[in-house]
Parts: C-alpha cells; sequence; structure tokens
C-alpha cells in the first residue's frame, strides 16, 4: 500500500507556481498581472499580495492567479473560482488559473465548464519548496474577456516538456 503521510497535508497556502509551468502557459498567454502572490514569488511586475486583497480589488489585463487551494470562508477556492469567471466578464480581462480538477464539485460546472480553455496537467508539478508533487490532479482554467480566441477546448500539458498539447472535444 503506498504511504501517503504527509503528502495531503500542508502548512502554507503561498506555495510558488511551478516556474517550468508558468513559462510554458506565458509563453502562450501573456500575463501582465499575478493576482496571488508576494514579492518573493510573483510572476509579473504588477501583482496583488495578500495585504491587497485581490478577491476585493477589481481585476485588468492577462492575469495569473494561482490561488489558495484549502481554506475557509473568503480564501476558499471556489470564490476564487467565481470572482475569476465574472471578471473575466469584464471584457477587458482575462484570467488564467491554477487549481485542483475537482470535476465533482458545483463551482466546477457552474464556472469552470464556461472556461474558453481548459488545460489537463499531466504528471505531478512539485511547487517551489515542496518535497513531493501535488498528489491530486490539476487543471489550468482560462477565461478570456479580451480577445475570446477560443471556447471550451480540452488542452494537455505535459510537465516534462512543458508543452501544450491541443485536443478537441466533440
Amino acid at each position: 500500500m503506498a504511504k501517503f503521510e504527509g503528502k495531503f497535508e500542508s502548512a502554507s497556502q503561498e506555495w510558488e507556481t511551478p516556474l517550468g509551468l508558468f513559462d510554458a502557459l506565458d509563453k502562450y498567454f501573456d500575463f501582465n498581472f499575478d493576482l496571488a502572490a508576494d514579492s518573493d514569488n510573483k510572476k509579473c511586475e504588477r501583482f496583488f499580495s495578500k495585504k491587497d486583497n485581490a478577491l476585493s480589488k477589481n481585476w485588468v489585463g492577462r492575469c495569473w492567479l494561482n490561488p489558495p487551494y484549502g481554506g475557509s470562508g473568503e480564501n476558499k477556492l471556489a470564490i476564487w473560482v467565481e470572482k475569476a469567471y465574472n471578471e473575466s466578464r469584464k471584457k477587458n480581462c482575462s484570467v488564467t488559473m491554477l487549481i485542483p480538477a475537482r470535476t465533482n464539485t458545483n463551482w466546477w460546472h457552474d464556472f469552470c465548464m464556461k472556461a474558453n480553455e481548459i488545460f489537463l496537467i499531466k504528471g505531478r508539478p512539485k511547487f517551489g519548496g515542496a518535497k513531493h508533487g501535488l498528489p491530486q490532479p490539476l487543471s489550468v482554467i482560462h477565461f478570456d474577456g479580451i480577445d475570446a480566441r477560443s471556447t471550451a477546448k480540452f488542452s494537455t500539458i505535459s510537465l516534462k516538456t512543458e508543452n501544450i498539447y491541443q485536443s478537441k472535444c466533440v
């Protein structure tokens, strides 16, 4: 039997996005705003820190978001997903977010299934400072209110090559 001791626990919700994964997505989307970062792990010059409280702000531009996955109240993942969807409807904001692929939840069906693109991560990314790769499936959700270049496209990202493979769902 596999030993999962410690793999599902986290003392922090502030894990840094794997750089290779971010770089592949940045090359594809050209981000200019990081919505959940700090001065040490920001992926864009412009960013919101925990102190800024991105959930209380208006989002503009081509935004990257690696939100806290756990938490409760205002830090609950479902609230971040709903906010990303709503902000992207403004036509001056696109949001690309790295989140668990929780396809059994209401928020996944209410918001993620309305995304312009959904990427499924092949492999287990290891976040900055983590001992193990994440033991849950991850996805990248792209809500596009800027150029709406695609609609309901499903793709795969390979962690070994950081390549994005596109495929159509019929």
